[in-house]
């Protein structure tokens, strides 16, 4: 709060100090309504400045602060519901899904990588491209193309959920290369404990 901010409330202060307990609202005396439009004009001007002050700078490329670390009831709940559709759309098990996402962003929509990796289920911008997601960060189309994404690589490995978290994890040109997991400590760490968490 800026000099003038603490000026407008001492203002208003006295302002509010000199009016008549006998005034209501409804009072049509000259005196009250200059109050009343003083008072209108100081609260007016310090909300005007106060959200000057405080409203922050977003666009395209500035991850407000407030939603990066996004975990409230609500936004569970309605992740529940995203993740319920995508798990039927593509026939995975709902919990597996939850587990990919636990690990992936910790159920952070906002979430990215070093290397790129983006949002809830931390897709490459060129996987989310060939997926048909057009933002990463949206809930819908990342859990939407992560599902897909993993319902390919079930397909891929014969139903293998190993294989197939460890394809998701380094890629499935790895997994194919070594003819399994890849000898990865990040891959193989990866692969235990999001199946630990799904069949736990």
């Amino acid at each position: 709060m800026n000099i003038q901010q603490v000026k407008m409330l001492m203002e208003l202060q006295a302002l509010r100090s000199f009016t008549p307990n006998s005034m209501k609202p409804n009072d049509t005396s000259e005196s009250f309504s200059f109050q009343t439009f003083l008072l209108e004009m100081l609260n007016s001007e310090l909300k005007t400045a106060n959200s000057q002050e405080e409203a922050p700078i977003v666009n395209q490329t500035t991850i407000p602060p407030s939603l990066s670390n996004l975990k409230t009831d609500a936004i569970r709940e309605d992740m529940e519901a995203i993740i319920h559709q995508a798990a039927e759309k593509y026939h995975i098990d709902s919990r597996l899904i939850k587990a990919v996402i636990q690990h992936e962003s910790n159920f952070n929509p906002y979430a990215k990588s070093r290397t790129g990796a983006a949002g809830l289920m931390q897709l490459m911008p060129s996987t989310a491209k060939m997926l048909g997601v057009h933002n990463i960060f949206d809930p819908v189309e990342n859990i939407e193309g992560g599902t897909k994404y993993l319902r390919n690589l079930l397909d891929r490995y014969n139903g293998n959920i190993a294989l197939a978290l460890a394809a998701y994890n380094a890629g499935p040109g790895n997994v194919d290369k070594y003819g399994g997991i890849p000898p990865f400590k990040e891959t193989q760490a990866y692969v235990k404990k999001v199946m630990d968490t799904y069949y736990s």
